[in-house]
């Protein structure tokens, strides 16, 4: 596999447009509404804030990559959460690409990335139903508490 990060570009949120309409991708979120919309119309704002802004250091956003065949397959992101004192991490592969290691590897890369940005420590909160609890676990995360909907899960980088 050859995974890399990929920056999009405006034109390029199409893929995450159809990435949070999939109901079998965003199954994982449903105690917290499933799909979501991600209109065209917000594109031009929604990137200013996630890719553009990324050097002031409370967030970042890259699409993964399958260098060898150009698609894109995934998002990850780290974001600064004030309610958690902590970045947050997100990883996300579309559910026809699952199954062939690109989560682990995104979500080392995006370790990876965060580390080079000085991000010291990253935190997920995941559904309790959710099999990715078990990914960030094999990725070097452990579980730092549980509430009834979800498990807090960190890993110092």
């Amino acid at each position: 596999m050859n995974l890399e990060l990929y920056r999009p570009a405006v034109r390029d949120l199409w893929f995450k447009r159809d990435l949070l309409a999939d109901e079998a991708t965003m199954s994982y979120n449903r105690a917290w509404g499933g799909t979501v919309d991600f209109p065209e119309e917000l594109w031009g704002r929604w990137h200013a804030a996630w890719v553009e802004r990324e050097g002031e250091g409370r967030r970042s956003y890259r699409y993964l990559r399958d260098a060898d065949t150009g698609e894109f397959v995934g998002e990850v992101a780290y974001r600064w959460d004030p309610e958690y004192e902590s970045f947050i991490a997100d990883v996300i592969v579309h559910a026809r690409y699952r199954g062939r290691g690109y989560g682990g590897a995104g979500l080392e890369l995006l370790c990876d990335a965060a580390r080079g940005r000085g991000v010291a420590t990253l935190r997920d909160n995941v559904a309790l139903d959710n099999p990715a609890i078990g990914l960030f676990l094999r990725h070097g995360f452990a579980e730092e508490w549980r509430s009834d909907e979800f498990v807090m899960l960190r890993r110092d980088l």
